[in-house]
């Protein structure tokens, strides 16, 4: 099976080095990976910039700052990613957040998971922070809940949701999660793997703080 993914980053300066790593390092890599530098202030482009220079299935888009940050400006990101691979091949998209890690076989492992059940809509892992946080320990989603930092979608199902919904108050990877379901598609996270989460989400270029009012 094929598979493409799509980042909407945001001043991801400090932590993007360990995705765009962790992708190359990939036993199965995608057709298309599309990173949407979302207005970024700091030097998030120039990072991934030196990384599409060597690869030629990554692909860099820059958009203008926003004056008004929510959390559908995410959605928009993504979108302006989907964009650039309407004519591309593939049977699995997945958004992939710019702050994470993971082991050379995980998307592999994701994509066999789809291979294997033609009824699995939705899929991903639990993740890691530091201090020792695990989602399928500390967090109460079971298994059914797939965290939106690495969200990965059989194309159909993406289509039939409708895609991300851009809503302002947040909650756009439980949206569609429950969505998929209303529709009887399965959504799994499966534990045998963990991806690593390396900031609270909502603190690019912001405070923890101030992240806990607010995420765009």
């Amino acid at each position: 099976m094929k598979y493409v993914l799509i980042t909407p980053a945001h001043n991801e300066e400090r932590f993007i080095a360990k995705t765009l790593d962790s992708m190359v390092s990939q036993t199965l890599l995608p057709e298309r990976w599309i990173i949407v530098d979302d207005g970024s202030t700091d030097g998030t482009a120039e990072i991934v910039g030196n990384y599409v220079n060597r690869y030629a299935w990554m692909e860099l888009i820059q958009r203008h700052q926003r004056p008004d940050r929510n959390f559908a400006g995410k959605v928009h990101a993504f979108n302006a990613g989907l964009e650039r691979v309407r004519s591309v091949e593939y049977d699995v998209i997945g958004n992939l957040d710019g702050d994470l890690s993971f082991p050379p076989d995980y998307l592999e492992f994701l994509i066999r998971k789809f291979s294997d059940d033609p009824q699995l809509g939705v899929a991903g892992t639990p993740f890691t922070e530091d201090r020792g946080y695990d989602s399928a320990r500390d967090s109460f989603e079971g298994e059914n809940h797939v965290a939106g930092g690495c969200q990965l979608f059989r194309r159909e199902c993406f289509e039939e949701i409708g895609g991300y919904i851009p809503n302002p108050a947040g909650g756009i990877d439980w949206i569609a999660l429950t969505t998929a379901r209303m529709k009887r598609w399965k959504t799994r996270s499966f534990r045998e793997k963990r991806f690593h989460h390396y900031r609270s989400a909502g603190t690019a270029g912001k405070s923890e703080r101030a992240a806990s009012f607010s995420y765009a």
